[in-house]
């Protein structure tokens, strides 16, 4: 039966209608997602997002940060390098807008490259406040360094006291700090030692004295450079193991320092298969203080001491770590199995550190004093917290307070390597065998239908 005249007009309007509220939808759409990006980061470790501590660093940066690239288009694999590059710093640029980018081929351009004294076949320049930085490792947690090290603006020198069986920022044995040392030249630091024998006073461009556990005694003379650079407002950051001070008394006297013998004892730390003379701190042991803020990993302290202060009008001391709230300091020897003897021994919690804090001369000086040595040494920096608390007390210590942060975590999942053979299946699967394979499931359903 054929449609009236009037029916035809109904189903012209209304499937024209249908259509331009298509197309008004998929405008609508399209507009929105120009204007308002929604994006979900599905790895395991979310390596696409950027971490807090990347977007403090990013808040302290006030200027617009420059970006160069020296690298060919392709490399030798055939990957689009340039484009790997815009990928990388994509999510910096749109936490930051004023981050530019500007791609250049050293092939194309090589006195720039030359005058910009790049070396490495992929090599980013970024300049920040006429300060610049060049990268080769295209890493979250290296390009906030990089960061940090352009906010920083001047190298802060790090000394740590030199000659008597130190500890050494620069050593590689398991017992010293090397690996601290090369951490905090890579936030922007300059660290080198001090022979307080051989030099006629601490250099005036100090920010920072280390002392690390001296395993021979520290002369008179030597302590009263010591104690005349502390007077004047030097920062101290002083690492003591439970042995004796060997000279070093004066200086703990100067700072009001109360240090007790014996060792601390956690029977936590067995939770963590480690021995009882390893204490952990937890975010329950951190007192408020800026080092300790943002802290929310377990710290391993080996071999800790008691420490505490005397109250005094001028400093102000503050408790940074508590810990074996169930534990102990043991008074008695540590061989055999231990257990708390109410006579001799000091109930926990045990306070193993201590920050103080004074004005000298309209100028803040900070100490920050740890019953340990071991926390910061090459064999136990990776556990936990302890890289963290490090970094954040020599931030503090020269008085960086705003590059206090926790540093991003290396990223569990890694870029997926694929063989050029599997590249080459892969496309065979998806552009010939899955098609032809539909188009034959189809052929048949149509044969069998058409039969019946």
């Amino acid at each position: 039966m054929p449609f009236p005249r009037r029916r035809h007009l109904q189903l012209f309007v209304h499937h024209g209608l249908f259509v331009v509220l298509l197309i008004a939808l998929v405008t609508l759409l399209a507009y929105l997602a120009h204007e308002h990006r929604i994006e979900r980061d599905l790895t395991q470790s979310g390596r696409n997002t950027l971490s807090t501590a990347t977007l403090d660093v990013l808040r302290q940066l006030d200027a617009p940060v420059s970006v160069t690239a020296y690298a060919m288009a392709n490399d030798t694999r055939g990957e689009n390098v340039h484009r790997r590059i815009e990928n990388f710093l994509r999510p910096y640029q749109r936490v930051m807008p004023d981050l530019s980018l500007t791609l250049v081929d050293p092939r194309e351009n090589p006195k720039a490259a030359a005058a910009a004294g790049v070396r490495a076949p992929v090599e980013l320049v970024v300049e920040y406040k006429q300060r610049v930085e060049h990268l080769t490792e295209f890493t979250e947690r290296a390009f906030v360094n990089l960061l940090m090290r352009l906010v920083r603006g001047t190298e802060r020198l790090v000394l740590w006291l030199d000659g008597h069986g130190e500890r050494s920022l620069a050593g590689a044995a398991n017992h010293d700090l090397g690996d601290f040392g090369r951490q905090l030249r890579t936030k922007g630091f300059r660290i080198n030692s001090v022979n307080l024998a051989v030099a006629q006073e601490m250099p005036a461009n100090a920010a920072l004295l280390l002392i690390a556990s001296p395993q021979a005694e520290v002369t008179a003379a030597e302590v009263q450079k010591i104690r005349k650079y502390l007077s004047e407002g030097g920062n101290l950051l002083w690492l003591i193991d439970p042995e004796p001070l060997r000279g070093l008394q004066p200086v703990a006297e100067q700072l009001g320092l109360v240090l007790m013998p014996g060792v601390v004892v956690d029977p936590r730390a067995s939770e963590f298969a480690a021995s009882p003379a390893f204490a952990v701190g937890t975010t329950a042991g951190y007192n408020p203080h800026a080092v300790t803020a943002t802290l929310q990993l377990n710290t391993l302290f080996p071999y800790s001491r008691q420490v505490g202060t005397i109250e005094s009008d001028e400093w102000r001391s503050v408790p940074l770590v508590e810990v074996a709230p169930r534990g102990w300091v043991e008074m008695g020897s540590l061989e055999g199995a231990l257990s708390f003897d109410k006579n001799r021994d000091v109930p926990g919690p045990v306070t193993i550190a201590v920050a103080l804090q004074r004005t000298v001369n309209d100028k803040a000086q900070r100490i920050a004093v740890f019953g340990n040595a071991g926390f910061l040494s090459n064999t136990y920096l990776g556990n936990g917290g302890n890289l963290d608390l490090g970094v954040n007390l020599v931030n503090w210590l020269v008085g960086d307070d705003d590059l206090i942060t926790i540093q991003p975590r290396a990223s569990a999942d890694s870029r997926l390597e694929i063989s050029q053979l599997a590249l080459y299946l892969i496309a065979f699967s998806f552009l010939f065998l899955l098609p032809f394979a539909f188009m034959i499931t189809g052929l048949v359903i149509w044969w069998r239908r058409h039969k019946t």
